[in-house]
Parts: structure tokens; sequence; C-alpha cells
């Protein structure tokens, strides 16, 4: 038992080491940068009639989504059971795909996280900044890293999915060192 702990402590650290060898992700600004940006964030949903457990079960729903009113940006906060799900105009079995632009004021090396419930796919300035797939309750998911080489927009892309339940989405972000925070709606564009 005691060479088992071992081993799995060895494997941890090995783990740890190579995450942080690797460094942030370095995020590429939109070129050119846009201007004459709406407010929020577009989304295309889709309402099927039966569960949504899975990203996949999400990409192959959103295959036939149509247009929803935009998102104020991501900071929508847990539902009462039964609520609205984003602007989708239902509560259950919702898959989104969301489109537009992050404004970061400096660069710098931030900590991005999100809440989520249930299930998320964001990318962010070309790269992929997390992967969540499975249903959840509204948490946090594990936060990451990235650099940004210079202040202005960022493409971002993101799949999400609500089963049942409750849901919520926001990201928060904060400098390197400090607690990610909420992003303001006026930081994201469409």
């Amino acid at each position: 038992m005691m060479k088992l702990v071992k081993i799995v402590s060895l494997c941890a650290a090995i783990f740890s080491a190579g995450a942080a060898l690797a460094g942030p992700l370095k995020l590429e600004p939109a070129n050119p940068q846009p201007s004459g940006l709406k407010s929020g964030l577009a989304v295309k949903y889709a309402l099927p009639e039966k569960q949504i457990k899975t990203l996949a079960q999400a990409d192959e729903a959103l295959k036939s989504a149509k247009r929803g009113p935009a998102l104020k940006g991501l900071d929508y906060w847990d539902t009462e059971e039964g609520g609205e799900t984003l602007t989708s105009g239902k509560a259950w079995w919702v898959a989104a795909q969301i489109n537009g632009y992050v404004r970061f004021d400096a660069p710098g090396v931030y900590t991005i996280d999100f809440l989520v419930n249930d299930g998320l796919r964001m990318f962010i300035g070309g790269k992929k900044i997390t992967v969540w797939d499975q249903r959840t309750p509204c948490e946090p998911i594990p936060a990451v890293e990235v650099e940004v080489p210079v202040a202005g927009w960022y493409p971002l892309s993101a799949v999400y999915f609500q089963n049942q339940g409750t849901a919520c989405l926001h990201m928060r972000a904060a400098p390197k060192g400090s607690a990610p925070d909420w992003m303001p709606d006026a930081a994201f564009g469409h």
C-alpha cells in the first residue's frame, strides 16, 4: 500500500511539474481588431425534446440551431429550478453556440475560470481554454493561466449545454496572483 501511495504522489508531482513547465496559453488577438461591435455575445440555440448530457450531444443538436437573443456577457447566475437558461426561453435541454469577442484592457498573464452548470467547451484567442464535459452544479471548474500579449479584443467561441435542474454560466479573470473576479458585461462584444 505504501508503494502505491508513493507512486501516486510521484505521478502527481510529475504531472504538476509538466503543467508548470508548459506555461500559460498564449492567446492570439483578433487581427484586425474589430470596430463597431454590439455589446454582448451572439448565440444560437438548439432546444431538442430530449436530454443533453454531453458536449457531443450538444454538438449534434447544434447542427439545427437557431439564432437567439444576444447574451449580455458571461455572467448568468444560478437559476431557480425551472428558470430560463441564458436567453433561450427554455429551462432544460438547451445547447448553445456562443460567439464574439472578449476584451482584455492590459497585456499580461491572467488566471481565467468559469462557473458552469452543466457543460462547456471554450476557445479564446484561438486556444482551447476549457473542456468540461459533464453535468455539474454551478461551481468553479479548474482555472487556467493565459498570456495576453497585447490589450484588445480576442475571439471567443463556446459550446455550452444545460441538461436539467438549475443553470449558470460565468467567466472570471484576474491578473496572475489575484483571485479571478467576474468579467463585466462591457468586456464582451459581437
